[in-house]
């Protein structure tokens, strides 16, 4: 072998062994909370009044997906079931009761999570949010996970009062 082959050779194997080691730690990084890693399908969805009144957030039959990848993004919509539809065919025009049914009867977010082990709690970076309040900040929820079903808490509701959230692991 050349000296010149030997120099690529030794080159192209410390690329290699950076690159593994790296994906290595980042396989490491990724273990906390891979449990929870995938796609969600909302169960229940109750608001909690301070004087511990419960009702559902969004009808008895919820619509949502929660989607937790692998590379710590995440993108979280719910919806009631029954949403009504706009008298126009364009939801630019839709009339101020179209509207107001809309922005009560859904939540969308996204951006970056966490997951702490430690105190089991799973961490929304929302970078957008259909609340707009929530737009560029950090929301904690304590969670349990068993089996396929995921519940967390939601200390400050969107809607007031507090929310339980139950999840089951789409298939």
């Amino acid at each position: 072998m050349s000296t010149k082959t030997a120099k690529r050779t030794s080159t192209t194997l410390a690329i290699a062994l950076g690159a593994a080691a790296l994906a290595s730690d980042a396989t490491g990084q990724q273990k906390q909370g891979n449990e929870l890693v995938g796609a969600w399908a909302i169960v229940s969805s109750d608001t909690v009044r301070p004087d511990g009144n419960r009702s559902p957030t969004f009808d008895r039959s919820p619509k949502g997906i929660l989607i937790l990848d692998p590379s710590g993004h995440y993108a979280l919509e719910l919806m009631r079931a029954e949403l009504p539809k706009f008298a126009s065919t364009n939801r630019s025009e839709g009339t101020p009761d179209e509207n107001k049914a809309v922005v009560q009867g859904v939540l969308a977010h996204y951006g970056r999570y966490s997951i702490n082990d430690a105190d089991h709690s799973l961490t929304f970076h929302i970078e957008a949010s259909s609340f707009p309040n929530w737009a560029g900040t950090e929301q904690k929820r304590p969670f349990t996970l068993s089996g396929d079903e995921l519940r967390w808490k939601t200390a400050a509701a969107s809607g007031g009062g507090s929310a339980e959230l139950v999840w089951k692991r789409a298939k």
